[in-house]
């Protein structure tokens, strides 16, 4: 007799899946029919989904009961991939407690990759999460990854729309799920999963996935909120606007998140809030991981009432019963604030969502979009620069390419994309295949940006159903003509008043005008100097002291007036802006009071910089040592990269002649960025005999 071949598993149920789903959010969970739909597809049918839902509709719960039911029929891990995966600790919890096993490959456990990785080839997860970067990491690529494909029970990719418009500048390695997707098997199914995706966006993420056609299942389902109350709050100050936040927190029920443009947005506002008796923390990319996980936990457990938080905050946090999100500073896209605000109000009845714009938002969009895909000049230089044979890493380009470490790693992402670069042990090599700069595209994902970039703003003053506006933003298909909320400002006549304690204003205004910002030194040259036929490396010895500034030009309260002083035509340093100096110079506490000033050349503000010296010289009783001069061989520093604007900064000044000086020197400049110039400058004073020297500038970019 031959062998017997084992009976196939009967079908999955929905009676099994709805048993799967109270185990993971409690006895009173009820699957919905459309998230059957979903899940019969995938387990049943074994096809391609895209699933476009609202936040809170469900998502994950899809694809963990998914996992579950296909393991249980003797299928591979599920692979998700996922943009986020440090916000996703709830929901991995949650998976856990229904008997799913599921483990996170991500920069935040790098100490544990090589015990999942064994666990993985025994066969003992059912779930693994794993980071879009991780797909190009070489030893996960050519050792896991196959064995990943060639097995897998699901292939998920969560936050789908990341592959699409922020391909280029969130996240590149998201276009390499397409290769992944591209090597499964004809019976694998794949999920695309988002709640923020307009029909341009839908139709990319298909196209760019390979997830989509007519052989897809696409569930799009209205994008309608009950729960949410829009408001905005039209008020013309930032100190105003913090006023207006710390008068109302304590009326908002329960606890939430206070959105900001910006980190030192965040802080200070964090700050301020505090000093006013607000229970609140700060959250941004900046925050250390294991003070993030801590964070969450306390918004989860409400021992915060709010965190103030970037984007980074965004995606991926799971509080249920969120109460409230305020934005100060609007967001570059309607789709971005949607899916911010969806936070709030999943199982609650009701949620407010209020957003106070300033009319600096726009400069602060306008930053964001300067720092995307760099010029095809600049790219075609990577590209020439690498080598076939020989791996270079970042740090070793950085010096040969006029681009800083962010964009620079960001660009090789998306030429390995396109395959005119691949990441190998030891860095990058070229390929030496064509490669098209797809200018179309670029020009496209901009004018993009500005049709969102308007539509936010129209976002601000429509008479409208706010949340009308969002879900037309969305084509959410649900959207009837003329159809309103009732919930939000303009539909229920309940507007928030604009109105603030006077008092109150005056503290937030006094606490936002508190001037200082210290100024890190630099401490270690550039990688690579030599390569540009420069002797710098290892520790800087010869720089500067740690200095100030007035202000970052990103503060909520300084970084107004200082942005109106810099793009204003050059003129004498105004009073304000002076005793602010002198306030910060007050409170300084250096080792050694400084002796004399001295301003750096500037072709842009040499009356301010020159006038600030004098003020400064006269009213701290300091020797006025005059301007430190551009030299006659002084090129132009155009360059972001660090090596590259060091090189431009050697011998750019002219050797001063300053005497004997019995202390310190007060170096002072408009604005700095890097914090190269003022390293350079005071290794020109310090050659000329200055013990120590104290950078001071109006303004820091961060």
């Amino acid at each position: 007799m031959g062998e017997v071949t084992p009976p196939s598993p009967p079908p999955a149920t929905r009676a099994q899946a709805q048993e799967i789903l109270e185990q993971l959010a409690g006895e009173r969970a009820n699957l919905r029919d459309d998230q059957w739909t979903a899940i019969e597809a995938l387990v049943v049918r074994r096809r391609r989904a895209l699933v476009v839902q609202r936040t809170g509709w469900g998502k994950s719960a899809v694809y963990f009961i998914a996992a579950k039911l296909l393991r249980e029929q003797g299928r591979g891990a599920t692979v998700i991939v996922s943009p986020l995966l440090a916000l996703m600790r709830n929901q991995v919890a949650a998976a856990q407690r229904a008997g799913v096993h599921a483990a996170t490959i991500n920069s935040g456990n790098v100490t544990e990759w090589d015990g999942i990785h064994q666990r993985i080839a025994d066969g003992e997860l059912d779930v693994l999460l794993v980071s879009p970067e991780r797909l190009n990491n070489p030893e996960f690529r050519d050792t896991v990854l196959p064995a990943l494909a060639a097995d897998a029970g699901l292939v998920v990719v969560d936050e789908a729309h990341c592959v699409s418009d922020w391909g280029h500048d969130f996240r590149p390695d998201y276009r390499r799920i397409r290769t992944l997707v591209a090597e499964l098997g004809a019976d694998v199914p794949v999920l695309a999963t988002t709640a923020t995706a307009n029909d341009r966006v839908v139709d990319d993420v298909a196209a760019q996935l390979g997830v989509g056609g007519a052989d897809t299942l696409v569930l799009r389902g209205g994008l309608d909120r009950e729960s949410l109350r829009l408001s905005v709050v039209q008020i013309s100050s930032a100190a105003q606007r913090v006023a207006w936040i710390a008068a109302h927190l304590n009326s908002l029920q329960g606890s939430g998140i206070i959105y900001t443009l910006t980190v030192a947005g965040a802080r200070d506002l964090a700050t301020l809030l505090r000093d006013l008796g607000h229970h609140v923390a700060a959250y941004t990319g900046a925050t250390d991981p294991a003070e993030r996980e801590q964070l969450e936990s306390d918004l989860l457990d409400n021992r915060v009432k709010a965190l103030v938080a970037t984007s980074a905050l965004g995606m991926g946090f799971d509080k249920p019963d969120l109460g409230f999100v305020i934005h100060l500073g609007a967001p570059s896209s309607p789709i971005s604030y949607y899916q911010q605000v969806g936070r709030a109000g999943r199982s609650t009845d009701s949620a407010e969502v209020i957003l106070l714009p300033s009319r600096e938002d726009t400069d602060i969009w306008s930053y964001f979009a300067s720092v995307a895909f760099p010029s095809e000049s600049m790219v075609r230089r990577v590209i020439d620069v690498l080598d076939p044979d020989r791996p270079q890493s970042t740090a070793a380009l950085e010096p040969l390419v006029d681009l800083g470490r962010s964009r620079l790693e960001m660009v090789l992402k998306v030429l390995d994309v396109d395959g005119a670069v691949k990441r190998v042990k030891g860095g990058w090599i070229g390929t030496g295949a064509p490669w098209h700069y797809d200018e179309p595209r670029y020009r496209k994902l901009d004018e993009a940006r500005r049709r969102e970039q308007q539509a936010m703003l129209d976002y601000q003053v429509t008479a409208d159903c706010r949340m009308a506006f969002l879900r037309a933003q969305l084509d959410d298909p649900e959207l009837a003509p003329g159809e309103r909320c009732g919930r939000c400002d303009n539909c229920s006549g309940h507007a928030y008043s604009t109105q603030v304690e006077s008092t109150a204003v005056d503290a937030a205004q006094q606490r936002l005008q508190r001037p200082g910002v210290e100024l890190a030194p630099r401490r270690q040259w550039p990688t690579g100097m030599a390569k540009l036929g420069i002797d710098l490396n290892g520790r800087i010895a010869d720089g500067p002291a740690a200095g100030r500034a007035i202000g970052r030009l990103t503060d909520l309260g300084w970084g107004t007036r200082l942005r109106r002083l810099l793009d204003a035509p050059d003129a004498p340093v105004p009073d304000d802006v002076l005793k602010a100096a002198v306030d910060v110079l007050a409170s300084w506490q250096w080792e050694s009071r400084p002796v004399a000033v001295m301003g750096l050349d500037s072709t842009t503000h040499p009356v301010l910089i020159g006038s600030m010296v004098d003020g400064l010289s006269e009213m701290g009783r300091l020797s006025n040592l005059g301007t430190l001069r551009y030299g006659p061989d002084r090129r132009p520093v155009t360059a972001a990269n660090s090596a590259y604007r060091v090189a431009a900064l050697t011998d750019c000044w002219a050797e001063p002649e300053l005497g004997e000086l019995d202390g310190p020197v007060l170096l002072i400049d408009d604005i700095t960025d890097t914090g190269w110039t003022l390293t350079m400058a005071a290794r020109v004073l310090r050659r000329a005999g200055v013990g120590q020297v104290l950078p001071f500038t109006l303004a820091s970019v961060s």
